[in-house]
């Protein structure tokens, strides 16, 4: 399934996977953590999800959206977990964690299978990246809130976002 709606630096992108909507089960999925260990949705059972996908986290909005997210997440208590999903390989995360002092952050890579992408409706055709997004995911992993950044040079909603993990 193939669908065009955002752009990057103004340019139409192609997004390729399934579409979902609030109310849907969220997919599992497989990507690699920072030790090139598989992780997915599974690992997080039980838990609320965060899911902030960007592109990648050497670009200006990306890192200022990580950073975001990081500093929020002590303030979420322990049911809650923010992973951040991107097509960096897993040593340029661990890499940019550290210079970053990301610690509250999971950072995820997809670069391997897309599998995450495709799954969400997030891989980027032309650019084999990801499209910048949100998604809410409850406990029970059924999304609650979705947010597909329409121009990826763009931020997202923090608060809506925020706002919406908070009322889970």
């Amino acid at each position: 399934m193939e669908r065009s709606v955002s752009t990057m630096h103004g340019n139409a992108i192609t997004l390729v996977g399934q579409e979902l909507k609030v109310g849907d089960k969220a997919p599992d999925f497989t990507v690699l953590d920072n030790e090139l260990m598989p992780k997915s949705l599974s690992d997080y059972a039980g838990k609320k999800k965060l899911i902030s996908v960007v592109p990648s986290l050497d670009t200006g909005v990306c890192d200022a959206q990580t950073r975001r997210f990081n500093e929020e997440a002590s303030k979420l208590g322990a049911d809650v977990v923010i992973l951040t999903i991107s097509m960096d390989l897993p040593f340029a995360q661990k890499r940019w964690c550290g210079a970053a002092g990301v610690d509250q952050v999971i950072t995820l890579s997809d670069h391997r299978d897309a599998d995450f992408g495709q799954r969400y409706g997030m891989l980027i055709k032309e650019l084999r990246l990801l499209n910048r997004g949100i998604f809410v995911v409850d406990e029970n992993d059924v999304i609650r809130y979705i947010e597909t950044v329409k121009e990826n040079t763009n931020h997202p909603d923090y608060d809506a976002a925020l706002k919406a993990l908070k009322a889970l």
